[in-house]
């Protein structure tokens, strides 16, 4: 063993054992790749690998009975992944598989894959707003709706057209739509139809629930009347500022027991809602809605009435008036008059005014 030699005398230096240096590389070596295999996993982890168009923010949705393949395929389609097989290994890792969530996610550009795995396991789906107004019937409106939430059209129409269903909500299958208030509200995406239908039925409780319920009352009005009255309303006039005036005349009518004879009631029997100019022909329809032939109101809605509508009823003006009838400026308002002599000459300058326009029917 050689000496080393200092001003305090001779020192033996010990020399390291072959296994003894071979342990300390294969320590170095091991610790080398565990940061290396460290620093792969981490980047697989925490680097983005979601990539979205100009940045933006890209919603998607997963339908219920949704698997991991179909998951996949999903986000692949909309292109949003950067590395395929980084996401797959950590959603298994992640046990993903086994936690497929359905829903409409919202993915930002730059996610990396342990955020986007940790969210689509969450469920923390975002919320959707719903918007409905300007419909006609339930078959226009389910078709809406469906555009909208995962429930489907068909499954709507089911519910909205089975008696006993409808029945335990106090509705027929006239009636079917009063429960539905055109407004925007906010749904989860994996709305069932029965799950939209009734908080349809809970926000049409809520908005009766005060003064509009009194103010029916004191009509002597159910609150399907209100909602028909409305619809009729509705469609006689898109110009909320004369909605209360036209509802006075009806309203009127209805207290001195004459026929509404309104003309959208005769459009919405006939099933043709390209109709402009009713006709003395349309007034012989044989239904149940020709305010023409017969009393009072029609079984039901001839459409689904803005609030501003049915607020019109509610409030409707006070007046004299017993007949309206279009201007024949085409201003799409109304001129109102107390006697039939009036109206007749209010109506002959509308039917000219058509004349001249070449609109016939």
């Amino acid at each position: 063993m050689p000496l080393y030699h200092s001003k305090y005398g001779s020192t033996r230096i010990k020399k390291q054992s072959p296994v003894r240096k071979l342990f300390i590389w294969l320590v170095v070596f091991l610790l080398i790749v565990g940061a290396g295999t460290g620093y792969y996993l981490y980047k697989i982890a925490f680097d983005p690998n979601v990539w979205t168009p100009k940045g933006e923010v890209v919603s998607v949705t997963i339908p219920t009975g949704s698997n991991f393949e179909d998951v996949k395929q999903i986000l692949y389609q909309n292109g949003l992944i950067i590395h395929r097989k980084n996401f797959e290994w950590l959603a298994q890792k992640k046990n993903y598989p086994n936690m497929v969530k359905p829903g409409l996610y919202q993915f930002q550009n730059g996610m990396n894959n342990n955020e986007l795995i940790d969210l689509l396991r969450s469920g923390e789906q975002v919320p959707v707003n719903v918007t409905f107004n300007n419909i006609r019937d339930i078959y226009q409106l389910s078709g809406v709706i469906a555009r909208q939430i995962e429930a489907d059209s068909i499954s709507i129409i089911n519910l909205l057209t089975d008696s006993v269903y409808i029945g335990a909500m106090g509705l027929n299958h006239a009636t079917a739509t009063v429960i539905f208030i055109p407004n925007t509200y906010e749904f989860y995406w994996t709305t069932s139809a029965k799950g939209f239908i009734e908080r349809m039925h809970e926000e049409f409780q809520k908005f009766w629930s005060g003064s509009r319920s009194n103010t029916a009352g004191k009509m002597d009005l159910r609150i399907d009347e209100v909602v028909t009255l409305a619809s009729i309303v509705e469609k006689e006039t898109n110009k909320n500022d004369e909605r209360a005036a036209i509802a006075g005349v009806y309203y009127n009518r209805l207290e001195s027991e004459w026929r509404l004879q309104a003309d959208p009631t005769l459009v919405y029997a006939f099933g043709d809602f390209n109709i402009t100019r009713v006709l003395n022909e349309h007034k012989k329809i044989d239904s149940p809605y020709n305010t023409y032939a017969h009393l009072g109101l029609p079984p039901g809605p001839i459409c689904i009435p803005s609030i501003s509508s049915i607020d019109a009823v509610l409030n409707y003006q006070k007046s004299d008036y017993m007949f309206f009838c279009a201007k024949d400026d085409m201003s799409g308002y109304h001129v109102f008059a107390k006697s039939n002599r009036g109206h007749s000459q209010n109506a002959k300058k509308y039917r000219e005014a058509l004349n001249r326009m070449k609109i016939y029917k």
